[in-house]
């Protein structure tokens, strides 16, 4: 990253359930998200949330470089610290250095393929595919350790934290599963 990029930006503290930024506010910063989580959210026609992307130290809302306007809320899940670079020196660190444009290309790409993964996932029909679907993309050698709470994972899988809950626990019984707190490995 560039000195100059580096130098311009600036640490925000967020209390949990705080935002970041709504839908509709118009894009003054790229957020990377140092500690904590933070969750970009909309809502369905039923008014049920739909988790759009998860982060935990890493970018978020990497679409809005080039947007008016965001097209979703961000919402601290827990209390996060972020930097906060702003639009304009971002977009100039981009233009003006190959190194950093490379690298956000291929950070860009890693998300893309997260991206498509969730895509996939969302279209299997039973919630133990999509749990094991899960293990296998986000994981290593089948064992998982989950980025954020059970709720916030349920949501982020299009199900309820009940339909999980019952689901892990089928799924163990089952032995297909062993879950150990915030652990999850295939048997």
């Amino acid at each position: 990253m560039p000195d100059t990029l580096k130098n311009a930006a600036e640490w925000r503290q967020f209390a949990a359930g705080e935002h970041l930024f709504r839908l509709g506010d118009r894009p003054s910063a790229m957020f990377f998200v140092a500690s904590g989580e933070v969750c970009l959210r909309r809502y369905s026609p039923d008014g049920s949330e739909v988790a759009l992307q998860r982060a935990r130290r890493n970018f978020l809302a990497e679409g809005s470089l080039e947007s008016q306007a965001y097209h979703c809320d961000a919402v601290a899940i827990e209390a996060s610290t972020a930097l906060a670079f702003p639009m304009a020196a971002f977009r100039q660190a981009i233009d003006e250095s190959p190194d950093f444009r490379s690298r956000w290309v291929s950070h860009l790409m890693r998300e893309v393929r997260r991206s498509r993964a969730q895509c996939e996932r969302l279209t299997l029909r039973t919630a133990a595919a999509r749990v094991l679907h899960f293990i296998e993309c986000e994981g290593r050698d089948g064992k998982l350790e989950l980025p954020s709470s059970r709720k916030a994972w349920a949501a982020e899988l299009g199900l309820s934290h009940e339909a999980l809950y019952r689901t892990l626990a089928q799924m163990e019984k089952a032995g297909t599963i062993a879950v150990a707190g915030r652990f999850i490995a295939r048997r």
